[in-house]
């Protein structure tokens, strides 16, 4: 790298503060008539001031700038520039550029290397370890814990068998956790087999009709038998002898038991994770790992982002537009700029319906659930972008912002063919997910969305609307029926209550705002999921420290707090057959690096996976700080 860009923050002037960008040219030539990009989580405002620099245009979190003074930078030379009007203070060391480039006087295009946003005045210090040390109640690996154990430790570790007879679906359940250990853990030593060998012992398979759905009991003895009432349940019941196998084989600290029995069974039914693949791409193989780690962690509702402002990721094959365009992002395209740590290069990045089915099939052998998402009417810049014909013509030009930064960005339910266009998306999104399940987002729409649009105005006045949030409701009822023809449960975040909402039958919210949105929506008598971004969401940073790199809206979230926060918290118990489960979110616009995955993910979904599945009273915090370092990344 020749060109490195340094940027600062201070506090002062109040409410923002100053962002300060230093450009340093340590190449061998004199550097003249150039502009600089970067991307940037903190947005310049349209009201701001830039000294020593001409800022040229803002796409959401894109940004261009230029030197005022023509004067060539010369080798060694650097130029500074700051600006106040920001939306908001940085948190932390990431929330500034993320990316950067340089394009030249000849149209060529050269990488700039970035550093961390620097705090100004203020010097940094490390973060705090995230886990203690831990201790063992029992040593055996198990994560979740089960909500009932009573077992003595064996002097070894063993390897386990089928028992003759065993019927062939249950061989093949058991070689399918096999192969789940192996492709998570390829160096590990095999666990199951299915002929005896040498001091292995026999794993005996069982009906056992009083068992919960999702149930089983294990009974250790010379011989261990597996019961369960359903196929859930013995694949529960393995990968809980594949975890205390997998960890008596790799750490000295535990073994497996001698004798004794669990009796378990999840404390929720919905026990979900969803993965944000618009704001940063993830490989149909790294999705499928994640579903993998999953499987391991006993959850089973995979919650599929697959379209927001910054790309649409699923092959519509009525509408090529929407991966052609709409999940294209790139320096110099008319509308998908690079966003969020993408450097200058085109990149097209999306699932054909090939990889999706594929994905659904990996996630359906292994007990696993997917739920498509289809963000509408907001989060649509991609949309808009690859079928312009969808926005009112007449709707003046940044007439109003998302949250995001993103201007003009929701569907607009006055043009017909919007309908059209989601009715043909569902078809096909229904053809390749047989979950009951569809997530329609309706989160996030600017308060002053459509006021500008005289179509929209128009149908507002016909159908005796007031203001954005009760034609949303009317959009949102619409797309409902959609759903519901098809066979379909109707998901939302929890804004989908807003402006009159939609029917709560065969309606579920997810409650991500705070905890006390998911007891009012239930009040409403709305099913719900509690997600809340101030335990749940795994792109929070996990502590105050301005080194932690993550998002900062919801406060820190340490592992901690995401593995004690009780998610009935105060549901009245009239309410609580509403709360249907937990779900980790993993928001991806700070995961420029898988690297970065680990960093925020781990061990925050573990905490979740047990918040899921294990009661209340059988949690321990340094039980579970000793267990979670056995279990993989990404």
């Amino acid at each position: 790298m020749t060109y490195v860009l340094e940027n600062s923050w201070a506090p002062e002037p109040a409410p923002a503060g100053t962002w300060q960008i230093t450009l340093t040219n340590l190449s061998d030539a004199p550097l003249s008539d150039f502009g600089l990009s970067l991307t940037s989580i903190t947005r310049i405002m349209p009201t701001h001031q830039l000294r020593n620099a001409r800022f040229h245009r803002r796409a959401a979190n894109y940004h261009e700038f230029s030197p005022t003074d023509p004067t060539p930078l010369a080798p060694g030379e650097s130029w500074t520039f700051s600006v106040t009007g920001l939306n908001r203070s940085p948190f932390h060391r990431n929330d500034a550029a993320k990316t950067a480039w340089i394009t030249g006087a000849d149209g060529g295009v050269y990488p700039v290397q970035v550093g961390d946003l620097t705090h100004a005045g203020t010097i940094p210090v490390l973060p705090r370890p995230r886990l203690p040390a831990g201790r063992l109640t029992l040593p055996f690996a198990l994560l979740p814990w089960p909500n009932a154990i009573d077992a003595t430790a064996g002097d070894a570790p063993v390897i386990l068998h089928a028992a003759a007879g065993s019927a062939r679906d249950d061989l093949r359940l058991m070689m399918s956790v096999d192969a789940l250990h192996s492709r998570l853990f390829p160096a590990a030593r095999k666990i199951f087999q299915l002929s005896a060998v040498p001091g292995s012992r026999a794993l005996r398979f069982a009906e056992e009709a009083g068992l919960p759905a999702e149930g089983y009991r294990l009974t250790f003895d010379d011989d261990i038998t597996l019961a369960a009432s359903s196929t859930a349940g013995r694949r529960y019941g393995l990968v809980t002898l594949a975890q205390m196998l997998h960890g008596a084989f790799t750490d000295p600290e535990f073994t497996f038991p001698r004798t004794g029995q669990i009796t378990d069974a999840p404390r929720y039914g919905w026990r979900g994770c969803h993965l944000d693949v618009s704001r940063h791409f993830w490989t149909p193989a790294e999705v499928r790992r994640v579903i993998d780690i999953m499987a391991w962690h006993k959850l089973n509702l995979f919650h599929w982002h697959l379209t927001d402002d910054e790309g649409w990721r699923a092959e519509i094959m009525a509408y090529p537009e929407l991966t052609r365009a709409g999940a294209t992002r790139g320096a110099g395209l008319p509308a998908m700029l690079p966003q969020l740590g993408d450097g200058p290069e085109t990149r097209r990045q999306f699932y054909t319906q090939d990889e999706m089915r594929d994905v659904v099939a990996h996630a359906g052998a292994l007990g696993i659930d997917i739920m498509p998402e289809i963000e509408t009417p907001g989060h649509a810049a991609s949309v808009l972008a690859a079928l312009p014909r969808l926005a009112d013509p007449d709707e003046p030009e940044n007439s109003y912002y998302s949250v995001q930064g993103y201007s003009n960005n929701a569907l607009n339910p006055a043009v017909p063919e919007t309908f059209d266009m989601l009715e043909t998306v569902f078809d096909e999104i229904a053809a390749i997910f047989p979950s009951r399940y569809v997530h329609i987002g309706g989160d996030e729409v600017a308060a002053n969305a459509w006021l500008a649009s005289p179509l929209a105005q128009a149908l507002m006045e016909r159908e005796n609307l007031s203001g954005t949030f009760e034609l949303q409701s009317w959009f949102l009822r619409r797309v409902k029926a959609m759903l519901t023809a098809r066979g379909k449960v109707m998901v939302g975040w929890n804004e989908i209550a807003h402006g009159g909402g939609v029917p709560p039958e065969d309606t579920l919210l997810m409650a991500w705002e705070n905890p006390q949105v998911g007891i009012d929506l239930a009040r409403e008598g709305y099913d719900v999921v509690m997600t809340p971004g101030q335990a749940y969401y795994l792109d929070m940073v996990q502590s105050d420290d301005w080194l932690e790199n993550g998002a900062g809206w919801a406060g820190p979230v340490p592992p901690e707090k995401s593995y004690a926060y009780e998610a009935e918290g105060d549901f009245p118990d009239d309410l609580r057959h509403h709360m249907r489960g937990v779900q980790a979110c993993i928001w991806c616009e700070h995961y420029t690096t898988t690297a970065w995955f680990n960093d925020l993910v781990f061990p925050r979904l573990g905490a979740v996976a047990e918040a899921a599945w294990t009661q209340a009273a059988f949690k321990d915090w340094q039980r579970f700080a000793r267990q979670v370092r056995l279990h993989p990344t990404l």
